[in-house]
């Protein structure tokens, strides 16, 4: 059982300086202005674009730091390893089962019936465009990429895994001098931590803009008329999402004692911009913050989450199954058994290489459709008006699975603080974060905030409390 320092809480903060009621108006006036001013709404582009652009300027110094002292506070590389392992078994299983899935719905539903669609007549230059002809990589290849040339080209080229392969490194490396050498660059890379993380909430007063421009750009380009096209496949797709996401949280239920819905409404913010921008790096700095507060390790929370965005994609998982059986029925071909466990494999090896690739669900469906042979590949072309409108599914399932795997790998390597997790999650405490500038705009001036007198919190047998007159929640800093 944990200890955990709480004080009475600051005085509500009004509705309107929520960052998720002002995401939500955001995203309110995107919509209506995509509907309203459609022509318009096309030069809001840049907000959501420049928004996501700022995040992903501190994503790569993010990872590092976090992965980094994690790991030098872990100072195993035994159970280093045993995290990615355990990590990589859960993103394999969790994948299968949502390809599994969307093939399951497309032969239930049968999303693409009834269209007979001549492969022959869809112009395919768009599909050009949007994939720049690229292809995923083998798998020789994608091992070889995640080697970076140099320390700065993997920083600059904001290249996720090459990140993670120094940063591990490094962490171990920082680890084995824990005890021979003096705590300086630990303490140093620690407050480097807090500035990116104080950056972040600085980059956050924008998230209502660049939430408002992406949803106006959106609603303004994919509106109405391809709802009404694709309606079928789009009802099946979030329709088997919603599934997955119930089943997903009653085994996660199970394994960790942890509430999805609690957690979604603990990060309800964070999912709501997640949903705005169409985007779930925007919020992976916020999504870090919010677990490591949430009682996961550091450590844990540093090398599931990044590796995750490549490995754990649920939401595409289930888009892409689902679309080849659309396709399929779109053109009148009946795919078998045999064909429907190829179209899983090929999808289980080509899902894990699709970060970073230009119009990666296309690439992806087009290699699978080339490898089966069953329909030309050319029908994939048939999805460009509707692949947009599948982001908010994907953006969601995605980031609710690599969070609930976060606590799953956590949980498995003992390294999960399930007190703090519940307390957190229920609402019974706050975290003091030093690092939210809503709170402490003036770092180190904590002192000439004004607190009030600490209320003690009643949870019988679930939480050891004690007061203190900094209100922090201690453990996984």
């Amino acid at each position: 059982m944990s200890d955990v320092e709480i004080v009475a809480r600051t005085p509500k903060q009004r509705w309107y300086k929520s960052l998720f009621v002002q995401v939500l108006i955001g995203i309110a006036l995107g919509i209506t202005t995509g509907l309203l001013f459609p022509e318009f709404s096309h030069h809001l582009a840049p907000l959501g674009e420049g928004f996501i652009k700022l995040i992903k300027m501190v994503v790569a110094p993010l990872i590092f730091l976090v992965i980094v002292t994690g790991i030098a506070k872990v100072g195993s590389m035994k159970a280093l390893g045993r995290i990615g392992g355990q990590a990589l078994l859960w993103f394999t299983a969790a994948t299968t089962c949502a390809l599994g899935l969307g093939l399951l719905v497309g032969n239930l539903v049968h999303p693409g019936s009834g269209l007979h669609i001549d492969p022959a007549t869809l112009d395919t230059t768009a599909l050009d465009q949007k994939t720049q002809g690229g292809h995923l990589p083998g798998g020789v290849e994608f091992i070889m990429h995640i080697i970076p040339t140099s320390v700065v080209d993997a920083f600059a080229q904001n290249n996720l895994l090459q990140v993670l392969l120094f940063a591990i490194l490094f962490g171990v490396a920082l680890a084995s001098f824990s005890e021979s050498a003096p705590p300086v660059l630990m303490e140093v890379l620690d407050q480097a931590l807090h500035v990116i993380f104080r950056v972040v909430g600085y980059i956050m007063y924008l998230a209502p803009l660049g939430a408002f421009g992406a949803m106006a750009f959106t609603v303004g380009n994919y509106g109405a008329g391809s709802l009404k096209s694709f309606g079928m496949l789009i009802l099946a797709c979030y329709g088997a999402a919603l599934l997955f996401i119930v089943l997903l949280s009653i085994v996660v239920k199970l394994i960790t004692g942890v509430n999805a819905w609690k957690f979604v409404k603990y990060c309800r913010a964070e999912f709501m911009l997640a949903l705005g921008t169409g985007s779930s790096e925007a919020v992976m700095p916020r999504i870090i913050k919010k677990l490591d507060n949430a009682g996961c390790d550091r450590a844990v929370v540093g090398l599931v989450i990044p590796t995750g965005y490549s490995f754990n994609l649920d939401g595409a998982a289930i888009y892409l199954s689902l679309a080849m059986m659309f396709l399929a029925q779109a053109v009148g071909v009946d795919l078998g058994f045999g064909q429907q466990l190829a179209i899983m494999g090929i999808l289980i090896l080509s899902s894990k290489g699709m970060a970073g690739v230009p119009g990666s669900a296309f690439v992806a469906l087009s290699a699978t459709a080339a490898a089966i042979g069953a329909f030309p590949v050319a029908a994939v072309a048939l999805l460009l008006g509707a692949d947009r409108l599948m982001d908010s599914m994907r953006v969601f399932t995605n980031l609710l699975g690599n969070c609930l795997a976060t606590f799953v790998v956590a949980n498995w390597g003992g390294l999960l603080d399930k007190d703090k997790m519940r307390a957190v999650l229920d609402g019974k405490i706050t975290p003091d974060d030093p690092d939210d500038v809503t709170v402490h705009p003036h770092p180190g001036h904590e002192h000439l905030t004004d607190t009030s007198a600490p209320v003690a919190i009643d949870a019988p047998g679930t939480l050891a409390t004690s007061l203190s007159a900094k209100g922090s929640v201690n453990g996984h800093a």
